[in-house]
């Protein structure tokens, strides 16, 4: 199989946790390689891992919003998108612009169900 990989990961054996969901839903999972652009992760049940996430390794104090390149059987091939500090404040500063999102969703819907009553 050809290694179309943009650069060489580095072996590790990190401990990780990919959030799955907007609900904060999150996964245990092992980081088995690693580089700026990707990495090879290990879960329990690979089967309910989404197309993207949020991949938290504290080890390395980063965040990586990342996408699923491939799968098989317990492991997965991740491309990162966007790579960020792991600070509790970038993480409410999220948090909060999806809530800020929701709020106004839910106030237009409040608005068309009271203009249609």
């Amino acid at each position: 199989m050809q290694d179309r990989r943009q650069g060489v990961r580095d072996k590790v054996l990190y401990g990780g946790v990919a959030e799955i969901n907007e609900r904060g839903s999150t996964m245990d999972c092992v980081v088995r390689n690693i580089n700026e652009h990707g990495a090879c992760v290990e879960f329990g049940a690979a089967e309910r891992v989404p197309e993207e996430m949020k991949l938290t390794v504290a080890r390395k104090g980063r965040s990586y919003l990342a996408r699923l390149i491939w799968r098989q059987a317990n492991k997965v091939g991740l491309a990162f998108r966007i790579m960020t500090s792991d600070t509790p404040v970038s993480d409410l500063d999220e948090r909060l612009r999806r809530s800020e999102i929701k709020k106004r969703q839910l106030q237009r819907r409040i608005r068309e169900l009271l203009g249609q009553g």
